[in-house]
């Protein structure tokens, strides 16, 4: 009779007993386990336990005939730290977790190796009842942080889980204002999520401080402007320790954030309050919100933000690029359409490299834009920049057939450069 070796894995490394308390087949298990070669504690390839797969399908039955062996580990981890435990309490398995912790082997505060605990996995999957289980344990800590510095409140705040949220929040030790490793707060996660109901229990503790920057300067509400979440604009601008119009270390405010976006709604909403300044350049660049919508092509934001009296639609940043250099650069023809129905935008205007919005076309090729801009009389389609290239030479180095064939229909087109005297000399 051939023989067999029957603790012998598969590809994956796991043998009959790891798959049998896999599947939940607890008769087969016990078959197996009286077999005296058989190895109840052994690993796969991933370093899992018959234990631990049982516990991360919730095999309550398998777990406890398991837990009968001398010889299993109740806390082993595998290659990723994960104990048995933290597996049954990433899939809600309630009723393991309440066996396994019934072991005083088990610790109910042991992290993987990226300093997650069955706290924060609880935390993060808004397991109430397996939260309420865990914190029934003194060792437990609950504002316990991983390496970036998030706890299990910041988790649950921002994944939205009101329930996990009240309950961490009843704990003294829990501070609900702990910045992590970037000095988000729990109100920023959740704010830049949406979640305007855990937004509203945060705001409800004293110790939270709804304008709170992180390292980069960005508040709770910068964080609902960028991603569009007007409720909870409108929640935070209810308090009066929100400054709507706070920039952050490089000088982007709400607006700014919310422009850049394309959020209409949330520009609406902070251009109704008289703290805000419509046209504020931010620091890094100098670029006002109404720059950042011509750039990133938002026309309806454009429009919004083209109606106020106090913003500047020719405003040049730091390099000397207006709004219209940055809408022809990235090809957005209905921007630059809306710019040029304004008298104040020059549409041949320069940058600091003398670059034209024309030039900034013909190097990226956007032939629905150049159209545009040559049917103005005040174009020159054959302004040099300060190397002397010109928009016909942008064009032909970078292979944009159509510009050129465009450029070469008006007739001041020139295809060589001529560099004047003083361009000459900023070459040099």
């Amino acid at each position: 009779m051939e023989c067999y070796d029957i603790n012998e894995g598969d590809f994956s490394g796991c043998g009959p007993l790891g798959w049998a308390a896999r599947n939940g087949h607890e008769r087969v298990v016990e078959i197996l386990l009286r077999r005296e070669e058989i190895r109840p504690d052994s690993r796969d390839n991933y370093h899992q336990t018959p234990l631990s797969c049982a516990a991360e399908n919730g095999h309550e039955g398998v777990v406890k005939i398991l837990l009968g062996r001398e010889e299993v580990n109740p806390d082993k981890p595998d290659i990723d730290g994960r104990t048995p435990l933290s597996w049954a309490t990433l899939f809600k398995h309630d009723r393991v977790v309440k066996t396994l912790l019934g072991r005083e082997e088990v610790n109910p505060n042991k992290p993987d190796r990226l300093g997650k605990t069955p706290l924060l996995y609880a935390a993060m999957c808004g397991h109430e009842a397996v939260m309420k289980t865990l914190l029934g344990r003194e060792e437990v800590k609950p504002d316990k942080p991983v390496e970036d510095g998030q706890t299990p409140l910041s988790h649950a705040a921002q994944c939205g889980y009101e329930g996990v949220v009240k309950i961490l929040l009843g704990r003294e030790e829990v501070n609900p204002d702990k910045p992590d490793k970037w000095g988000a707060v729990p109100l920023s996660r959740a704010a830049g999520r949406g979640h305007e109901g855990v937004v509203k229990i945060l705001l409800e503790r004293e110790e939270v401080n709804p304008d709170k920057p992180d390292e980069d300067g960005r508040t709770p509400l910068s964080y609902a402007a960028q991603c569009g979440h007007e409720g909870v604009a409108k929640i935070l601008l209810g308090r009066e320790e929100v400054n709507p119009d706070k920039p952050g270390i490089s000088g982007q405010t709400p607006l700014s954030h919310a422009a850049g976006r394309g959020h209409e709604g949330v520009v609406k909403i902070l251009l109704g309050r008289e703290e805000v300044n419509p046209d504020k350049p931010d620091k890094h660049v100098g670029q006002t919100p109404f720059s950042y919508a011509a750039q990133n092509g938002h026309e309806g934001v454009v429009k919004i933000l083209h109606g106020r009296e106090e913003v500047n639609p020719d405003k040049p940043d730091n390099d000397g690029r207006t709004p219209l250099s940055y809408a022809a650069w990235n090809g957005h023809e209905g921007v630059v359409e809306i710019l040029l129905g304004r008298e104040e935008v020059k549409p041949d205007k320069p940058d600091n490299d003398d670059r034209t919005p024309l030039s900034h076309v013909a190097r990226n090729g956007h032939e629905g834009v150049a159209k545009i801009l040559l049917g103005r009389e005040e174009v020159n389609p054959d302004m040099p920049d300060y190397r002397g290239r010109t928009p016909f030479w942008y064009a032909a180095q970078y292979g944009h057939e159509r510009v050129v064939v465009l450029l070469q229909s008006r007739k001041t087109v020139s295809s060589s450069s001529d560099i004047s005297p003083r361009k000459r000399r900023r070459v040099e």
